[in-house]
C-alpha cells in the first residue's frame, strides 16, 4: 500500500530489471528514543521478510542517506531512485543531499506516498484553515483515494542477493535514549496495525462521531503510530472505513475530516512554511496577541522536569502526560489541554512552544510528526502549534497570558467528561 513502491515496481518491470528497497538508518533523529527506534525497526523486520517473499532484495544502510545511498547506486548499478516524501525540514534536507550526490545519469524520483492527495496537488499554497482547504481535498479524492493494484513477485532477481540484516548490530549503532521503554499495548508491524483497523472497524466506528472527545471512552481508532511510521496506509484506512457508511455515516465522515482534511492540513502547513516548529510560523495576529501578554503573571511556573514527570497541581494534566509517557500516547481531546496548559505555566510562549514539542517527541509514538507540530496529533484536536500559537483557529475573547489564543480549563473538561474517572486511570504510582 506504498505509491512510491508501486512506481518503483512499475518502472523495474518496464526496465526488466531487479527492484531494491533500501532503508538508511539514521543514528538519531529529533527526540527520538528507544521506544520509537524499536518500533520503527521491528516493524521493517516484517518489510524485509515480504520483499524476501516477492523477490525483491531489502537492505538496511547503516548511516545518513547521503554517506550510504549514492554509493550503493554506484556499487549496484541502479538505473533509477524513487523516495517518499515527508514535510519536515530534515527529511527534506535528505532528499536534496542525496540528490546532489548521485551520478549525473541516475534519475531521482520523489512520490507522496505519504498522503491521500499529495501535498504539492493539494494545494499550491499555505492553507489558513480546514475551511479553506476542505473543498480542495474532496474535489480530488475521486481521482486519489483508489485501491491500490497489488504488488507482483518481481520476475527479475537481483545479480547478487541481499546481505543478511544484523538486526541486533542495528541497535547497537543507535545513539538514542534507552531510558524511555517501549509501550506494551501496540505491537509493531503491518499485520498488528491492520488488525488494529479491523476492531476499530467493528468495535469503536459506531461511537467515533458521539465519542471521540471523552478520554474514558474508547472510541478512538489507536492507529496513529502505525500510520506515523508507515506501517498502515491512511488511505487504506480510509478505504476500510469507507464500506461502513450505510452504517456509520456520521462517524465515517467525522473519520474523514480528521484523518484526511485535517491531516492533510497540517502536512500543508509544514510544506509551505519554514518557520512550522517555532512562534514565528503563527499567524501576525497571533504573534502580537502573544507578545502582547509574554510578559503577563503566570499563576504557576513550571520547569521542564517538573511537567515531564507530572508533579503539577493540576490531577488532570498530570494524568494526561502520565499516561503519555507510559503508553506513548495521549488522548486526543487532552492533548489540547496539555498544550495550552503549558503555555500558562512556562515562561514565554516560546519556551512553552519548545518543552510541548521536546515532550511530544520524547514521548508519544506518533511524534515527530507534521500533526504533532500542528493542528491534529491524528485524530484529535491538538497539536503544539494550533493549541499555542492559534494556527488554523481564530482569534477569541482576550484574556491575560493566552491574549486572543482559544483557552481551555479545568471546569470546561469537567463539564465534557468524568475528569476524576481519567484522574485515578494515571494516578501517580508513588
Amino acid at each position: 500500500d506504498n505509491w512510491a513502491f508501486l512506481y518503483a515496481q512499475r518502472l523495474a518491470l518496464k526496465q526488466e530489471l531487479p527492484l531494491h528497497v533500501c532503508f538508511c538508518l539514521v543514528p538519531k533523529f529529533l527526540e527520538a528514543t528507544i521506544r520509537h527506534y524499536r518500533f520503527m525497526l521491528r516493524g521493517l523486520q516484517e518489510v524485509a521478510e515480504e520483499c524476501a517473499e516477492l523477490n525483491i532484495s531489502f537492505h538496511l544502510l547503516l548511516g545518513y542517506a547521503k554517506d550510504v545511498l549514492p554509493p550503493f547506486v554506484v556499487e549496484h548499478g541502479v538505473g533509477g531512485l524513487v523516495t517518499d516524501f515527508s514535510p519536515l525540514r530534515l527529511p527534506r534536507q535528505w532528499v536534496e543531499d542525496v540528490r546532489e550526490r548521485l551520478p549525473e545519469d541516475v534519475p531521482f524520483a520523489q512520490v507522496d506516498a505519504h498522503n491521500i492527495v499529495p501535498c504539492w496537488v493539494a494545494s499550491p499554497k499555505q492553507e489558513y484553515s480546514a475551511r479553506t482547504i476542505r473543498g480542495k481535498i474532496h474535489a480530488q479524492l475521486p481521482e486519489f483515494l483508489t485501491e491500490f493494484p497489488p504488488v507482483v513477485h518481481h520476475p527479475h532477481p537481483p545479480s547478487c542477493p541481499a546481505e543478511p540484516i544484523a538486526w541486533e548490530a542495528c541497535y547497537s549503532s543507535l545513539q538514542v535514549d534507552h531510558t524511555v521503554k517501549e509501550v506494551e499495548w501496540a505491537t509493531p508491524g503491518t499485520s498488528a496495525g491492520m488488525a488494529v483497523l479491523k476492531s476499530f472497524i467493528a468495535e469503536r466506528l459506531k461511537s467515533f462521531c458521539t465519542h471521540r472527545n471523552d478520554p474514558n471512552k474508547a472510541a478512538l481508532s489507536n492507529l496513529s503510530p502505525w500510520l506515523h511510521f508507515g506501517q498502515v496506509s491512511t488511505q487504506r484506512a480510509i478505504l476500510e472505513v469507507q464500506k461502513h457508511r450505510r452504517n456509520y455515516k456520521d462517524s465515517v465522515d467525522a473519520f474523514v475530516e480528521e484523518a484526511v482534511v485535517r491531516r492533510e492540513l497540517a502536512e500543508n502547513f509544514c510544506y509551505y512554511n519554514e518557520s512550522y516548529d517555532s512562534v514565528q510560523g503563527a499567524y501576525d495576529w497571533a504573534q502580537t496577541t502573544l507578545k502582547l501578554h509574554a510578559k503577563d503573571k503566570r499563576p504557576y511556573l513550571y520547569s521542564l522536569q517538573e511537567l515531564e514527570q507530572g508533579t503539577t497541581h493540576d490531577p488532570l494534566w498530570n494524568a494526561a502526560q502520565l499516561q503519555m509517557v507510559r503508553e506513548g500516547k495521549m488522548h486526543g481531546f487532552l492533548r489540547m489541554y496539555w498544550a495550552k496548559k503549558i503555555l500558562e505555566w512556562t515562561r514565554s510562549p516560546e519556551e512553552a512552544l519548545q518543552f510541548a514539542i521536546y515532550l511530544n517527541d520524547r514521548y508519544e509514538l506518533d511524534g515527530r510528526d507534521p500533526n504533532g507540530y500542528l493542528t491534529l496529533v491524528f485524530l484529535c484536536l491538538a497539536g503544539c502549534l494550533w493549541s499555542i500559537c492559534g494556527i488554523h483557529d481564530q482569534g477569541w475573547a482576550e484574556r491575560p497570558i493566552f491574549g486572543k489564543i482559544r483557552y481551555m480549563n479545568y471546569a470546561g473538561c469537567k463539564r465534557k467528561f468524568d475528569v476524576e474517572q481519567f484522574e485515578r486511570r494515571y494516578a501517580p504510582t508513588h
